[in-house]
C-alpha cells in the first residue's frame, strides 16, 4: 500500500456538488433499473444520485475494506443477487481496486459510478467525476470534524 501523504478534505457542500454532477453523466447514459450503494462510503452520493435521476429501487452491497486509514482484504458482508444488468453501483472513492474487483466479478454487468477515484482503481469503474493521486487521503465529512491544520510548508518540513 503506497503511504498516504496528502489530505484531501471534502466538504458537504463539494460532496454533494460532486455527486450532482456524476447524476449529471449518469442521465446521459441510463435508464437505470436501481441503484447499488456500497457501504458505507456509497450510501451518501447514492441517496443523491437516486434523487437526481428519480430511481427509487436502492439496494446496498456491503463490503469492508477499510479500518479508519488502514487498508485490509474485502470482506463481503452482504451480496446481491444478479448480474447487475441495467443496474448503477454507486460508490464514494474507488482506491486501490479491492472493493471494486470483488463488485465487478459480483455484479459483472452494472455500470459502476464513483465520484473520486485514483490511479490504481480508475481503470475499473465506468464513470466519475475527480482522480486525485494515489497518495491522497480522502477526508469526507462524515468522518471529519473542523480543527487546526497545519500549513502545508510546516507538513513538508520546510518552515
Amino acid at each position: 500500500m503506497v503511504e498516504q501523504q496528502k489530505h484531501f478534505p471534502v466538504s458537504w457542500e463539494e460532496l454533494h456538488r460532486n455527486a450532482k454532477a456524476l447524476a449529471w453523466r449518469l442521465s446521459e447514459t441510463g435508464p437505470w433499473n436501481g441503484i447499488v450503494a456500497v457501504t458505507r462510503g456509497g450510501l451518501v452520493p447514492a441517496a443523491i444520485i437516486a434523487r437526481e435521476l428519480e430511481i427509487r429501487l436502492i439496494d446496498t452491497v456491503c463490503i469492508s475494506t477499510y479500518d479508519h486509514m488502514q487498508q485490509r482484504e474485502a470482506r463481503v458482508l452482504k451480496g446481491f443477487e444478479g448480474d447487475g444488468e441495467g443496474w448503477l453501483i454507486i460508490d464514494d472513492l474507488v482506491d486501490t481496486g479491492k472493493t471494486a474487483t470483488v463488485l465487478r466479478k459480483m455484479i459483472p454487468k452494472a455500470h459502476f459510478a464513483t465520484i473520486y477515484a485514483k490511479p490504481a482503481g480508475r481503470p475499473l469503474v465506468d464513470t466519475f467525476i475527480t482522480e486525485v493521486s494515489q497518495d491522497t487521503w480522502i477526508f469526507f465529512p462524515w468522518d471529519i470534524e473542523p480543527q487546526y491544520s497545519q500549513p502545508i510548508i510546516q507538513l513538508r518540513g520546510k518552515a
